[in-house]
C-alpha cells in the first residue's frame, strides 16, 4: 500500500522538526522501514527531525522485553518492533506518533524524553476534557474508565540508536478495544484498556493532531530545560 503523507503548513513547523500526518492506514513493515532510513539519515546530518502521525492496519507489535505467555491469540500479524517494551496493539482509531528527534542536539536523557513525551500526550487528552496521569512503574497513560477503574488509554515505546530516537507514542481515539484481548497489553493484566470515545469523547484525528501539534513548543521546552540543566551540572 503506498502511504500518502501531508507535510503541515510551514508555519507550524519549528526549526528543523518536520511534522508529517499520515491520510491512509500504513503498514507497520512500512513504517519501521521508514524509520531505519530517516534514523540513518538524520545521524548522518543528511536529513532534519520528523514528527510522524498515522494508523496502521490492525497488528501487534512485540518490544525487545515481549513474553511469548502475553501473546494470547495472536489474530493478526505480528511484527518484533525493535522498541523497548512489551506486546502492544495498533489499529484503526489508535493515533500513533512516532518521534524521530536526535538527542545528541537536545541532551542524551532517555528518561527525560519518555517523560516528556508523557507530558505531552497528558496535557494534550486534558484538552478534550480527559484528566491522565502518570503510574508509577507502569510506562504509559493511564485514566479513569467509565467503571471509575484505571485503564490505560495511551502507550509509550521508544528506541534510540546513535542518539537518534525512533517509534513514540499511541493513543486510543475510537479503536476496537477488543482487539487488545489478543494480548496482555505491555504486560500489565490487572488494568484495562480503554479510548477517548469510550469516554465519550469523539475525536478526529485532525482535531488530535491539531491539539498534539499545538502542545509541541511545550514538549520541545522540557526538553531543551532538561539539556540545560544537564550543561550546569
Amino acid at each position: 500500500m503506498a502511504s500518502t503523507l501531508s507535510s503541515l503548513p510551514p508555519q507550524i513547523a519549528a526549526g528543523s522538526l518536520e511534522w508529517r500526518r499520515e491520510e491512509a492506514l500504513v503498514p507497520y513493515r512500512t513504517a519501521l522501514e521508514t524509520m531505519e532510513t530517516r534514523n540513518a539519515a538524520i545521524s548522518a546530518g543528511e536529513a532534519g527531525e520528523l514528527a510522524w502521525l498515522l494508523e496502521h492496519p490492525p497488528v501487534y507489535t512485540a518490544g525487545t522485553s515481549a513474553d511469548p505467555a502475553e501473546l494470547t491469540d495472536p489474530r493478526f500479524e505480528v511484527v518484533e518492533a525493535g522498541r523497548g517494551g512489551r506486546y502492544t496493539y495498533h489499529g484503526p482509531g489508535q493515533r500513533v506518533g512516532y518521534l524521530l528527534l536526535d538527542l545528541g542536539k537536545r541532551g542524551k536523557d532517555v528518561r527525560c524524553f519518555v517523560h516528556a513525551i508523557e507530558g505531552w500526550v497528558i496535557d494534550t487528552l486534558a484538552d478534550f476534557g480527559v484528566p491522565a496521569w502518570r503510574a508509577e512503574g507502569r510506562v504509559g497513560i493511564w485514566c479513569e474508565d467509565v467503571d471509575g477503574r484505571e485503564a490505560k488509554i495511551g502507550a509509550i515505546g521508544v528506541r534510540v540508536r546513535r542518539w537518534v530516537t525512533m517509534h513514540g507514542f499511541s493513543v486510543n481515539l475510537d479503536p476496537d478495544l477488543s482487539h487488545f484481548g489478543g494480548i496482555v497489553p505491555c504486560g500489565i493484566e490487572e488494568f484495562g484498556v480503554t479510548s477517548l470515545a469510550r469516554l465519550g469523547k469523539h475525536v478526529s484525528n485532525a482535531q488530535w493532531d491539531e491539539a498534539l501539534i499545538a502542545r509541541a513548543d511545550g514538549f520541545l521546552g522540557a526538553l531543551e530545560a532538561a539539556r540545560l540543566k544537564a550543561c550546569r551540572t
